[in-house]
């Protein structure tokens, strides 16, 4: 009976009654049915009498075998036509080999089939399962190891943001103890200087006063063994004459060879032995107490590192209007500054900068400890210092302590980095938000410190300020806004 649905009653018309496939090679026998070339052929194959149609059974001549042309057009329209039909539907897509809907899946293979394949020898002994089936089996399989490979991922995430962390923290720890070691070393060889420029003074007097003495003598005794040799010569003279002529003016001579007419040289005085030898105790002394450094040094540094920085007395800084560049605005407590749009009519005051968007606190140091902590918040550009009083405010200015500024910045690339001669980059980890700015006008130090963890962000040596008045110093880059805490 035919198919009531017109694709699968042209798919059944060109499908080869034989192989039950579509036709290859499609021939037409004399009872007016249709079959595959080669399907015919092994169907007759051995008889050589009674040559009938698989189909009707009616007797036909072999050699009268006419190639399908319209049939073979037909079969082609067909696959073409369930191809589309099959892609219309968003269905599992089609066997390549038979142009059929793939509806089932083999287990064994693991590839998806269509009906007929189910059929032929390839997968007729296989586990077969229809494909949704199938496909819903190995989703719960695949969403299961989904679960776990997320999971798997989630922990790595941890573990790597944890090690990124503490990576971070102990490279912070390593720059901060660096610093400190160099502040260390540079206070050190600062107190051994000042010990040996008295020491080596001294010495150099005292070799100056050895060589005076030793001078003198030199000239001294050189003067009397040229007087004994002129008097050794005469001698020698007389004693060659005749005794008439020898003893003429003898006792003249013998008093004049008398041991008393000649001058000791000056010795080197008790006082002077003294103070040679004082200085070799110095120098043994020096000895012990560089051996007895060397021993004690690390626990030395550890105490030093361990002195608190409360030290510094805490001071409320203001910001001075007649010194900010133009186009910089200022709060009305003036304890903050930003970047504005456009320049503000202002007096072009000699105390105003006017190429260098930066500004100075009103209060100045010149004596004792003081410190203040400024929010830069997550500003793109700033820098944030001390400057002498007197610094260059007209022109270009070098913010550097040359130009008499000592500060830290943010460069507007992202990173940090301290404004030395030349800069010196500061470690890519850090995080600033809040620094605290320690002055030390007694020993010309000033030192970057970050109040969230207290760690220190960079160290001026001493002796680096002037001594003369310090002031606070704001530099304020685009996109910059910088407060002074209370």
């Amino acid at each position: 009976m035919a198919a009531e649905n017109p694709m699968e009653s042209l798919q059944e018309e060109a499908t080869c009654p034989v192989c039950l496939e579509y036709f290859t090679e499609p021939v037409t026998l004399e009872c007016g049915h249709n079959f595959c070339l080669a399907c015919i052929s092994q169907y007759w194959e051995g008889s050589d009498t009674d040559i009938s149609c698989p189909q009707c059974r009616q007797t036909v001549q072999q050699r009268n075998l006419r190639p399908n042309r319209q049939m073979a057009n037909m079969v082609e329209i067909a696959k073409q036509l369930s191809l589309q039909a099959a892609k219309g539907r968003g269905g599992d897509g089609v066997c390549g080999e038979h142009q059929e809907s793939l509806k089932l899946f083999c287990e064994e293979d693991q590839t998806p089939i269509c009906l007929i394949c189910r059929e032929s020898r390839a997968h007729r002994a296989h586990m077969v399962v229809p494909i949704q089936e199938a496909t819903q089996e190995y989703k719960e399989r695949i969403q299961a190891q989904l679960k776990t490979l997320r999971d798997e991922r989630e922990k790595l995430l941890g573990l790597k943001v944890t090690g990124e962390g503490k990576s971070q923290k102990y490279l912070k720890q390593t720059q901060t103890e660096r610093q400190k070691i160099v502040s260390e070393f540079q206070q050190l060889r600062q107190f051994l200087k000042e010990q040996e420029r008295p020491l080596v003074a001294q010495l150099g007097k005292l070799d100056e006063e050895i060589a005076r003495i030793q001078s003198e003598n030199v000239s001294k005794l050189s003067e009397q063994i040229s007087h004994l040799s002129e008097l050794i010569s005469e001698l020698e003279e007389k004693c060659q004459k005749p005794p008439s002529e020898f003893l003429q003016d003898v006792r003249s001579t013998l008093s004049r060879c008398e041991t008393g007419k000649f001058q000791q040289p000056e010795e080197i005085s008790p006082e002077l032995e003294e103070r040679v030898s004082d200085f070799s105790q110095k120098t043994i002394a020096l000895r012990e107490a560089l051996r007895k450094f060397k021993d004690t040094l690390p626990s030395a540094l550890e105490r030093k590192r361990g002195e608190p920085l409360g030290a510094h007395r805490q001071v409320n800084v203001t910001l001075d209007p007649d010194t900010a560049h133009p186009i910089l605005v200022l709060s009305e407590d003036r304890k903050s500054v930003r970047r504005g749009n456009a320049w503000q009519r202002l007096p072009n005051n000699p105390e105003r900068f006017d190429t260098a968007p930066c500004v100075l606190g009103c209060e100045g140091f010149t004596s004792g400890r003081h410190c203040w902590e400024v929010e830069v918040g997550d500003g793109r550009c700033w820098a944030v210092g001390v400057a002498r009083a007197s610094v260059g405010k007209k022109g270009q200015i070098s913010r550097s302590p040359e130009g008499g500024i000592w500060s830290v910045e943010r460069h507007w690339q992202g990173h940090f980095q301290a404004l030395t001669s030349p800069v010196t980059p500061l470690p890519l980890s850090l995080v600033l938000s809040r620094i605290r700015v320690c002055l030390d006008c007694d020993r010309g130090q000033v030192t970057f410190i970050d109040a969230g963890d207290e760690a220190p962000i960079f160290i001026f040596p001493l002796g680096s300020l002037p001594g003369e008045r310090i002031r606070p110093w704001l530099c304020v880059g685009v996109g910059s806004r910088i407060t002074l805490c209370p």
